[in-house]
């Protein structure tokens, strides 16, 4: 009888039957998260009411609950309150990441468990290398899609509602021209929660500059210059650091 070293069987016995034994909630969990992975089911998709499910895989309702909560966390899915609510299958692509990335951003900017400097800072980090990478692959539409909202920052006032979202197409519309789809997703949900503008009081003068610093970014983007991109991007952003620092100190930064 030959014995076989090194963790494989012995020859004429059978080979080892155990393995892994998960609990019912893991199970369901898994065997969810295969069916929205390969496929089985799409995005947009309503899951069956929880006792349905209760019902198919025969265990009980908070196995269930504990299952799609799960999935929840891991942005597999989203839950929907109401009468026409329930669980629905999310989108895994880089847009669901940029959104799962932005509320879980969101929950630790609220908590403390990060502030809001560490996020900025960070968001300078990406953004800068973003406008190169936009200068050097940007298309025609790109430069038009950037021109047209820089037109409607300068025919708003800068107590319009507006403002923000406007700074933020802008912003995440270089991030996506990078051509990096997880590059754009971080700046997505890192813009979204520490944009600058949505915690000041702009005066005429700061809403000038800042859209007189656009129209440099946009110029050096239109130029395919990658470093005046980079310059440029990275004085706007201190520049608006800036503000946000001597607004929240009580200073005046002009």
């Amino acid at each position: 009888m030959t014995e076989v070293r090194g963790g494989s069987r012995i020859e004429g016995q059978a080979a080892p039957l155990g393995r892994r034994v998960l609990r019912p909630r893991q199970q369901v969990e898994e065997i969810l998260r295969t069916a929205v992975l390969d496929g089985q089911l799409r995005s947009g998709e309503r899951l069956p009411p929880e006792a349905e499910l209760a019902r198919q895989f025969s265990v009980s309702r908070p196995t269930i609950r504990e299952a799609l909560s799960s999935l929840e966390t891991q942005g597999l899915i989203r839950k929907t309150p109401g009468a026409g609510g329930g669980s629905f299958v999310q989108a895994v692509d880089h847009h669901a990441l940029g959104q799962i990335l932005q509320e879980s951003m969101h929950n630790m900017l609220k908590l403390g468990t990060v502030t809001f400097n560490e996020v900025a800072m960070i968001r300078q980090y990406l953004e800068v290398p973003s406008a190169a990478l936009a200068a050097a692959n940007r298309t025609e539409a790109d430069i038009q899609e950037l021109r047209d909202i820089v037109q409607q920052q300068k025919t708003i006032s800068v107590d319009d509602p507006g403002v923000p979202e406007l700074d933020a197409q802008f912003h995440i519309a270089i991030a996506r021209m990078s051509g990096n789809r997880v590059l754009a997703s971080l700046v997505y949900a890192l813009h979204r929660e520490s944009e600058p503008v949505s915690y000041l009081l702009l005066s005429p003068e700061v809403g000038r500059d800042a859209v007189a610093q656009h129209q440099r970014i946009v110029k050096a983007i239109a130029n395919q210059d990658t470093v005046a991109a980079e310059t440029e991007i990275a004085n706007h952003l201190t520049y608006l650091r800036g503000h946000f620092k001597a607004a929240a100190d009580g200073i005046d930064a002009s």
